[in-house]
């Protein structure tokens, strides 16, 4: 799988409510043009257990159609059952996903040979390769490194989208995997450079959304060994990758994406906007780093 930075793709709301096609048009655009390695819709940052099974196809197709396969498109799954998660991974490989990323199944806390055989049966039928998608907070189930080494040895298991921030994890995670043929990924801008400089593969981030071309430029620069370059962007930003994370995700991006003039849109109950303390600091951080005026 290529390495890289890929944009975990807000999914931009009219003031009805629906889905705002022209605006989701625009921003795969701009990721496009900033060079992004591949664009990551409907996970937790897209609002993906909030939109109906039809959006969530209307989303990728349009960023696919849009992408015109100028970057990777790499689709969330999010599913309880072993059978939901094949249908969804179907319809997304039948439109087109480079790659399916598949969270934990979620709420009904399966035990470590269930995680297994889920995503070993999953990646069985998939036409196209499989990221495990490693997220407690949202799921209530942790993929801990040695269950993850074990799945990187499937054929069609190719990386993981890592959501845990502790930097052990992460490193026993990289050292176990280290011969396979598996990229691992942070799902945490705060941790994306670090993780490349002990060797991961990039990141997937909420903050390609906001400056896609600052987070190219991060990883790229890591990834090549220019680690002394990366950290001194990856410092002048860390503040934004916190404040992307105030209240739930994606609350500030959104915001974000809407005081710099882009169709961010509104959220769907029960996530309701960033609250306006938040949204005032929010402005101010963004025209202190020339993000806007």
């Amino acid at each position: 799988m290529q390495k890289g930075i890929y944009t975990l793709m807000i999914t931009p709301l009219l003031e009805n409510g629906f889905l705002d096609e022209a605006g989701l048009q625009k921003l795969v655009e701009r990721q496009v043009e900033a060079g992004v390695h591949g664009i990551a819709p409907l996970g937790v940052t897209g609002e993906n257990t909030l939109l109906t099974d039809e959006e969530e196809l209307k989303v990728l197709e349009i960023i696919l159609k849009t992408a015109k396969g100028k970057c990777k498109v790499v689709p969330d799954t999010c599913a309880a059952s072993l059978w939901k998660a094949k249908e969804k991974v179907k319809a997304f490989s039948d439109l087109g996903a480079d790659y399916i990323s598949v969270f934990c199944p979620f709420f009904v806390l399966p035990k470590t040979d269930g995680l297994i055989k889920f995503y070993e049966t999953l990646a069985d039928a998939s036409p196209v390769p499989i990221l495990l998608h490693n997220s407690k907070d949202r799921t209530g189930v942790e993929l801990d490194p040695p269950t993850s080494a074990h799945l990187a040895k499937h054929p069609n298991i190719v990386g993981i989208k890592d959501g845990n921030k502790g930097l052990d994890h992460l490193a026993k995670l990289i050292y176990l995997t280290k011969n396979d043929d598996f990229c691992v990924f942070t799902g945490k801008d705060t941790t994306a450079y670090p993780l490349i400089c002990f060797g991961g593969a990039g990141t997937f981030s909420v903050a390609g959304n906001i400056i896609p071309d600052v987070m190219k430029q991060i990883t790229d620069l890591a990834l090549s060994g220019k680690t002394k370059e990366a950290e001194t962007i990856h410092f002048k930003y860390y503040p934004l990758f916190e404040a992307l994370r105030w209240e739930t995700n994606p609350m500030a991006a959104k915001a974000a994406l809407n005081l710099m003039g882009l169709p961010g849109g509104g959220l769907r109950l029960p996530l309701t906007p960033l609250s306006q303390e938040k949204t005032i600091k929010m402005k101010e951080m963004l025209m202190k780093m020339d993000i806007i005026r």
